[in-house]
């Protein structure tokens, strides 16, 4: 998983199929017990938020409660807090 992921990193493109793919590969990663996995998913669904924030948002408003706390951290880190601090307690 962690090579596919850095596949579409090194081959980065912000159109709409690569942020398809970034969070299908995201998905998968959810369960995954690697911290460095969390790292790096999260910094891929914050990617996608830059461009694409609706995008980034809509993924976490369905996944965000199952992530994994550093995951979560690294997706969110851009928030205002006020929206931070909503992810983080759960009341998104």
């Amino acid at each position: 998983m962690a090579k596919a992921m850095y596949s579409s990193v090194s081959g980065y493109r912000c159109s709409e199929s690569w942020s398809k793919n970034i969070l299908k590969i995201s998905k998968m990663l959810l369960y995954d017990r690697q911290d460095l996995i969390h790292k790096a998913t999260g910094w891929m669904l914050r990617e996608i938020g830059k461009r694409h924030l609706q995008t980034e948002e809509s993924f976490l408003k369905v996944h965000y409660k199952k992530m994994p706390r550093t995951m979560l951290r690294y997706a969110i880190e851009k928030f205002l807090e006020q929206k931070r601090q909503r992810y983080l307690k759960g009341r998104i």
